[in-house]
């Protein structure tokens, strides 16, 4: 997949200036994101999309998502988080489409593992009562499915994209920060998009919790000779440890 690094490397040059955080401290928790599916994905030459709740029957899930995050007080160096979250689906019915050039006809069934992996290096600019962090990801994404009826088709897609990053917020009491937060990158026909909008509160006995909703978009353009159009919606809870 191509993307534009000159933005993405300006960025970070900008930045580069930023305050850090004044502490050091390591962040490390996970949660459930409720998501419900909707769009379609084709291959290249077939002539409609595969719509995945009329044709691959996907529902509504519960995805899994896990974080670290490391904050230090070095104003030239950004501070690092990694994040892991997971987007699987698999259905099963009666659907009547093309699909990488073959028919597939009565009792279909799929199995979708979207699994992305997030590397981001980010600037705290502000960090008291308003809060601003800005910084780049490079999100490795791996598409693992499986579509099968009276024939079977394997096939996987893999992409490193490199993501622009923004957060701002603000902290109405001490240990609460309510925040919009988002990663975006779009280039030669393909778009990807992750935001969020969530409270967090931490306590003084180093555990915190977050709530909030997510909106992830992927619009692939001929990525390995793959199109899709999808939108992964909903609420999230999750949980932390702060050191």
């Amino acid at each position: 997949m191509k993307f534009n690094y000159a933005i993405a490397s300006g960025l970070l040059a900008l930045s580069s200036s930023a305050a850090t955080a004044d502490v050091l401290s390591f962040t490390i928790g996970g949660g459930v994101w409720n998501e419900e599916p909707t769009g379609g994905i084709f291959k290249v030459g077939d002539p409609a999309e595969v719509n995945v709740k009329d044709q691959f029957f996907w529902k509504e899930e519960s995805q899994g998502y896990l974080f670290a995050t490391l904050e230090h007080p070095v104003p030239i160096l950004p501070n690092v988080r990694l994040s892991y979250t997971t987007l699987d689906h698999a259905g099963s019915g009666n659907a009547n489409f093309i699909f990488d050039g073959d028919v597939y006809t009565g009792t279909v069934s799929n199995d979708f593992k979207i699994a992305q992996t997030d590397l981001l290096l980010y600037y705290e600019v502000l960090d008291n009562v308003v809060s601003l962090d800005l910084g780049l990801s490079a999100r490795v994404m791996d598409i693992d499915y499986a579509i099968n009826d009276s024939s079977n088709t394997i096939d996987s897609v893999s992409a490193t994209i490199p993501m622009l990053y923004g957060l701002i917020g603000g902290s109405p009491i001490p240990g609460m920060l309510i925040s919009a937060e988002g990663y975006y990158m779009s280039y030669d026909g393909s778009t990807v998009s992750d935001f969020n909008a969530k409270i967090a509160y931490t306590t003084n006995y180093f555990v915190g919790f977050e709530g909030g909703y997510r909106s992830q978009t992927i619009e692939l353009d001929d990525v390995d000779s793959t199109n899709a159009n999808l939108d992964f919606k909903g609420p999230f809870i999750g949980a932390y440890l702060k050191f």
